[in-house]
C-alpha cells in the first residue's frame, strides 16, 4: 500500500519548487531539497501524527510538517496521508489553504 497520495495541487506544488530552485540555485540544490521533502513524505506516511495543527492558519482537518522552508500540509486518515499542498513558508498559507 502507498504510504502517502498527491493531490494535484501539491503535484504542482512540487513541479514548481522543482522549477524554482533549478534556475535560482541550480539542479543539485532542487533534487536535493525534493529528495528530502519525499523523505519526509514517507516518515509522515509512516507516523502520519508526527506533524501538527495550526489552528490559526485553518480549521480544516490537516497537520502540517517542515521540511527546509516548505511546509508539507497533509490529511493524517484515512490511510494513506494525503498530501493536499507543499508551500513555502513566505507564501500566505492561510489564503491557500482556504
Amino acid at each position: 500500500m502507498k504510504r502517502f497520495v498527491l493531490t494535484k495541487p501539491a503535484e504542482d506544488d512540487l513541479h514548481q519548487i522543482k522549477n524554482y530552485l533549478a534556475e535560482r540555485a541550480g539542479p543539485t540544490i532542487a533534487r536535493r531539497v525534493l529528495k528530502e521533502i519525499r523523505l519526509a513524505m514517507d516518515l509522515l506516511g509512516d507516523q502520519p501524527d508526527l506533524g501538527h495543527s495550526r489552528e490559526n492558519l485553518t480549521n480544516r482537518p490537516v497537520k502540517f510538517w517542515a521540511v527546509f522552508s516548505f511546509l508539507i500540509v497533509y490529511a493524517p486518515s484515512p490511510p494513506p496521508v494525503r498530501v493536499m499542498r507543499v508551500l513555502h513558508g513566505a507564501q500566505d498559507v492561510e489564503r491557500l489553504l482556504s
